[in-house]
C-alpha cells in the first residue's frame, strides 16, 4: 500500500485535466460558431423570403450557438477521458476516492442556470414580438403588426385542397394564393371538414386549420418569388398530394391580379352563390352550391369534394 506520502506526490503530479480540456475545447468552439454565423446562416431555412421566416432562420441560428459548444464540450470530454483515463494493462489500483469538487459543481450549476435562463428568455421574447416566430398565434393573437395597411388573407383546408377568400375584394375565392411584396398579411386559417394544417414553407408560416376555429397568423413578405404551401396534419386519403404554390409579386401586380378575379367571379355569379365571407363556415352550406359553381375556377367543395385527376374515383 502506498504511503501518504506517496499519494500527496502523485495528486500534486497530476496534471490539470480541466485546463487541458478547455484548451482544445475553446478554439473549436470558436470556430464552430463562426462556421455557423457566416458559412450557415446565410442558407438556414426556411430563408428570408417574409419577416417570420427571417425570424425563424436567426432562432435556429442563434440556438445553434449555443448548442455547438456544448456539443463540442460533451464530445472533448469523453475523447479525452477515453484516452487519458482508459484502463492500461497491469493497473490494477483503485482510482483515488474523490467526494466532491465545489469548484466543478458550482461551475456546473452556474454554466447550466445561465444556459437555461438564456434560452428561456430568448424563446419568450422572440414569441411574443416578432409575430410568434411567425407561427399560428390561435384565434387571439398576443401580438398584431403596428400597421393598417393589412391584406387579409382567409385560408380554407378542405379535403384534399386550400383555397383563398380575400374579404377585402368582395369576398372572392381562389385556388390561387397571390401576396404582395413588403405588406402585411393577416392569415385567417379554418377548415370545413376534418383538420389540416396551412404551412407556407419559405414564408415561415404554419397555423392548423380546425373546423369551426379560425387561427390566425402574421407575416410580411419580403422578397418575390414563389412558395409551396403543404398540408403537415395527416387528413385523409391524399394528404400527400395536398400542396401548391404561391407568389409574392409586386404591389401594382397584385393588385391588378386581385380586380381581375374579382371581376371576373363577380361576372359568372360566383360571388353571389358563394356564403358570406365568415371567419368560419358550416360545412354544410357548401355542398348547396352546386356541381356547376364548384367547377368554377377549381373551387373545390368540402366534404371529399375535390380529387387529383389520376384518381379514377370522384364523387
Amino acid at each position: 500500500m502506498a504511503a501518504p506520502e506517496a499519494t500527496v506526490a502523485n495528486a500534486r503530479s497530476e496534471p490539470n485535466h480541466g485546463l487541458r480540456m478547455f484548451l482544445v475545447w475553446l478554439p473549436l468552439a470558436v470556430a464552430a460558431d463562426l462556421c455557423i454565423w457566416f458559412f450557415l446562416y446565410p442558407h438556414m431555412p426556411p430563408g428570408r423570403m417574409s419577416t417570420s421566416a427571417s425570424h425563424q432562420a436567426f432562432d435556429i441560428t442563434y440556438l445553434a450557438l449555443w448548442a455547438a459548444p456544448v456539443v463540442l464540450f460533451v464530445w472533448i470530454y469523453a475523447g479525452y477521458a477515453l484516452i487519458n483515463w482508459r484502463h492500461r494493462e497491469g493497473d490494477e489500483e483503485d482510482g483515488p476516492p474523490i467526494f466532491g469538487n465545489v469548484k466543478v459543481q458550482a461551475t456546473w450549476i452556474a454554466a447550466t442556470a445561465v444556459i437555461v435562463l438564456g434560452l428561456f428568455v430568448f424563446g419568450t421574447v422572440e414569441l411574443i414580438v416578432p409575430a410568434g416566430a411567425g407561427a399560428g398565434e390561435g384565434p387571439a393573437p398576443i401580438w398584431k403588426p403596428n400597421s393598417t395597411n393589412l391584406l387579409q388573407v382567409q385560408v380554407i383546408g378542405q379535403q384534399w385542397q386550400f383555397t383563398y377568400r380575400y374579404p377585402q375584394f368582395g369576398g372572392m375565392e381562389t385556388t390561387q394564393l397571390l401576396l404582395p411584396d413588403n405588406r402585411y398579411v393577416e392569415f385567417h386559417v379554418t377548415s370545413l371538414d376534418v383538420i389540416h394544417s396551412f404551412w407556407a414553407i419559405q414564408l415561415g408560416v404554419k397555423a392548423d386549420a380546425n373546423p369551426g376555429v379560425d387561427n390566425v397568423a402574421f407575416t410580411k413578405p419580403q422578397q418575390l418569388g414563389t412558395f409551396r404551401v403543404q398540408c403537415n396534419e395527416l387528413c385523409g386519403l391524399w394528404h400527400g398530394a395536398m400542396y401548391n404554390y404561391g407568389h409574392v409579386v409586386t404591389a401594382t401586380a397584385f393588385q391588378k391580379w386581385a380586380a381581375a378575379t374579382q371581376f371576373k367571379e363577380a361576372n359568372i355569379g360566383l360571388l353571389s352563390e358563394l356564403p358570406p365571407y365568415a371567419t368560419t363556415y358550416d360545412p354544410t352550406v357548401i355542398p348547396q352550391m352546386g356541381q356547376e359553381v364548384v367547377k368554377i375556377d377549381g373551387i373545390t367543395g368540402a366534404p371529399g369534394y375535390y380529387y387529383p385527376a389520376r384518381d379514377p374515383v370522384t364523387p
